[in-house]
């Protein structure tokens, strides 16, 4: 008995991939599009485990649905699949799932150049310049990013003590910056990285409950963010986005971008209106931006934007079928 068959659109956004789904849309119940989250993973998590892990995809895959807008000024609902789970926010997946979908016909703004998106976390603007059939970038306006935790305590086998941050972004990240015994991401190499990153995952989660004051479905610290020195002149910092099981993010990571700007502004270190050039392990950039100063539930927090660009690699028809032993994906850990 064949289960279904997805036609998708592939490429990256700055060299982290982005497969935008566009068929094989399940039916979900739900008002808003954290309701619709809640149902898929429910319901119709087999379709993210086929298209994301191996054989159809791999441990970097992420990707998602474009579904009718929740709200009655939107103009798109969007689902975020991947590895690590259907995320509340995904910020390069935002970009990618746009380009691919105004390159294609699949989505148009009410207003040139402005998209407002019903994403899980919250509504999300977008701006973008399209010239050409081709989106040349994507900006987005992210929902408010805050420091929930700071310097928690933990220490990790081979490495010791280390001091860490946790903030929200449209994910829970758990940011660890240079210190005694981390001395920055260019002095660990990628295995290093997916070899401490579960570890300081697990110990935090063992000793601090994350959870979003405005929506308790969206709780749990799960990606990591190791920070260093850029490699670019022109860039402000340096990021290495640990996510799933043994993923690094190849793009500065959008909701990473968004946590790491609300860690910093709440020290202090930086300022409303200030740009803030993200670079990713692969020295791929976003630029980011404090909008504007909020708040969330009391809690001090920003508006941040990010802005990206993103490129299609091709398109691809995905069968899963009952009768394929691995027709719901498998890793090799």
């Amino acid at each position: 008995m064949r289960k279904g068959t997805f036609f998708c659109i592939d490429g990256h956004t700055c060299g982290n991939p982005v497969r935008l789904i566009t068929s094989g849309h399940p039916l979900l119940r739900g008002q808003t599009m954290s309701e619709k989250r809640q149902d898929f993973l429910k319901n119709h998590d087999w379709i993210r485990q086929a298209l994301m892990f191996e054989p159809r995809g791999h441990d970097m895959m992420s990707g998602g649905f474009l579904y009718p807008p929740t709200t009655d000024d939107g103009d798109a609902g969007i689902l975020f699949v991947e590895t690590s789970g259907c995320l509340p926010m995904c910020g390069h997946g935002t970009m990618g799932m746009v380009t691919f979908a105004l390159e294609h016909g699949l989505l148009h703004a009410k207003t040139p150049g402005i998209l407002n998106l019903d994403t899980p976390a919250g509504r999300v603007r977008v701006n973008y310049l399209m010239t050409d059939g081709k989106v040349q970038w994507v900006k987005i306006y992210n929902v408010p990013a805050y420091l929930a935790h700071q310097s928690i305590m933990i220490t990790i086998a081979e490495l010791g003590e280390l001091s860490v941050d946790i903030a929200y972004g449209g994910n829970f990240y758990i940011i660890v910056q240079p210190q005694g015994n981390f001395k920055g991401i260019e002095h660990l190499t990628a295995a290093e990285i997916l070899k401490y990153s579960p570890l300081v995952r697990d110990a935090i989660n063992a000793k601090v409950h994350c959870v979003h004051p405005n929506d308790p479905t969206v709780q749990g610290a799960s990606h990591v963010l190791w920070t260093g020195a850029p490699t670019h002149l022109n860039s402000t910092a340096a990021n290495a986005v640990f996510y799933g099981d043994k993923a690094i993010d190849r793009s500065p990571c959008g909701t990473g971008t968004s946590a790491r700007m609300a860690q910093l502004f709440s020290k202090g270190e930086l300022q409303h209106g200030q740009e803030f050039v993200h670079e990713s392990y692969i020295g791929s950039q976003f630029i980011g931006c404090i909008e504007q100063v909020s708040e969330i539930a009391g809690l001090p927090a920003i508006l941040p934007s990010i802005r990206g660009w993103s490129r299609v690699t091709g398109t691809s028809t995905i069968t899963v079928d009952d009768d394929d032993p691995y027709a719901f994906g498998f890793q090799v850990i």
